[in-house]
């Protein structure tokens, strides 16, 4: 049998809290786990250069959508223009979600059969059909080295029959992904665990996953507006289902907070686009909490927006300035801000790393929630 072309090495199990510590292996560099992965939706991190990402944000890995750029610039074109690596001049490991958080979020501007999901462009209401086949053929164009198998995501809250029938659906999608999915040496694909918050959905969703043998995992369906105790419930009741030997991804995850539950429950790799979609709206993520900058408490506040922090903007920047860029909507002061919360983001998932080789991680949480100002 062929080596996969992702691997994960197990270092370290956290003796306080079970958390891992390891590094997923790929085809364009290793990455240190628990990660946090910027998303580049369209291709980029919204006003990040590569060479930012890399050297100032330390960013070992990157999230693109397959939805968006399928409509724009066209699967077809990224292929000719040497893969998204190539085209975006990103040479460490990049993930491809499958597009189906995007398109089933369309509601009414799409239609789910067994065969696929016909959808209507948000950019022009033009007609298209994503079917697990379809959407393996544009992952591999794009030519990531993580792709995600076509899933459906149900929302929350949702019935018990159509959350069933929808996960079964997600286990049939997925045997048809593996089948279609020709690029083994270059690109692994990763299984997405559905199921809702049904705890036997969940387990019946992993165990008939896992038997397809795929180089990894993920727990899809949470963090959907759910209550916080839900989510750690329906989390710390998946994740023991899934491989140990295998990277562990858990989707669409990126406030400090989750992160860390995260980690603790053996999550191995999060992505979220909250970092830069919060520096948009003028709030930095600090380690006493969040810094809402546009407030006229910051007027003239001539400190760092962290004085803890080693990002770039900190080293060079203070609120005030900062404030003033936001307010008069200056490029500089979304690009300084997102720099700051790509930044905080992977120094918290550093230091998560230290604190499971340490077997302190249960206590660092307690330390971090108060200092941050969350309950614990």
């Amino acid at each position: 049998m062929k080596k996969p072309a992702i691997t994960y090495e197990l270092l370290h199990v956290c003796k306080q809290s079970g958390a891992r510590r390891g590094i997923i292996h790929t085809p364009h560099g290793d990455i240190q786990t628990p990660v946090f992965m910027p998303v580049g939706t369209q291709a980029t991190v919204k006003s990040m250069t590569p060479e930012e990402l890399k050297e100032i944000v330390k960013a070992e890995i990157i999230l693109s959508n397959t939805y968006h750029l399928y409509l724009r610039p066209g699967s077809k074109l990224v292929k000719e223009a040497g893969g998204l690596h190539e085209f975006m001049k990103w040479d460490r490991p990049i993930l491809t979600d499958s597009g189906g958080f995007q398109v089933f979020s369309l509601g009414k501007l799409r239609k789910i059969s067994e065969e696929g999901v016909e959808f209507k462009s948000h950019l022009d209401g033009s007609k298209h059909f994503f079917s697990p086949e379809s959407v393996m053929e544009i992952e591999q164009d794009l030519g990531a080295d993580i792709i995600m198998a076509f899933d459906e995501c149900v929302g929350y809250p949702a019935t018990y029959e159509y959350t069933k029938q929808s996960m079964e659906r997600t286990t049939r999608w997925a045997k048809r992904c593996k089948d279609s999915h020709k690029n083994t040496e270059n690109q692994s694909l990763f299984g997405i665990i559905q199921g809702g918050f049904y705890k036997d959905l969940r387990e019946q969703s992993a165990k008939e996953l896992i038997e397809l043998d795929l180089p990894g995992y993920a727990i899809g369906g949470i963090s959907v507006g759910e209550p916080k105790s839900e989510f750690i419930d329906i989390l710390h009741h998946t994740a023991p289902f899934l491989p140990e030997n295998k990277p562990r991804y858990l989707m669409g995850v990126g406030t400090p907070d989750y992160l860390i539950e995260a980690a603790i429950a053996g999550i191995d790799m999060c992505d979220c686009v909250l970092p830069t979609r919060i520096a948009r709206n003028g709030t930095a993520m600090t380690w006493n909490g969040k810094v809402v900058v546009r407030n006229a408490t910051y007027e003239k506040d001539f400190t760092p927006l962290d004085s803890e922090c080693d990002c770039y903007t900190c080293r060079n920047y203070t609120k005030a300035y900062i404030r003033h860029l936001i307010k008069t909507n200056e490029i500089l002061g979304i690009r300084l801000l997102s720099i700051h919360n790509l930044r905080f983001l992977t120094k918290l998932m550093e230091r998560v790393r230290i604190e499971i080789e340490n077997d302190n991680l249960l206590t660092f949480k307690e330390e971090f929630y108060k200092k941050y100002g969350y309950d614990s």
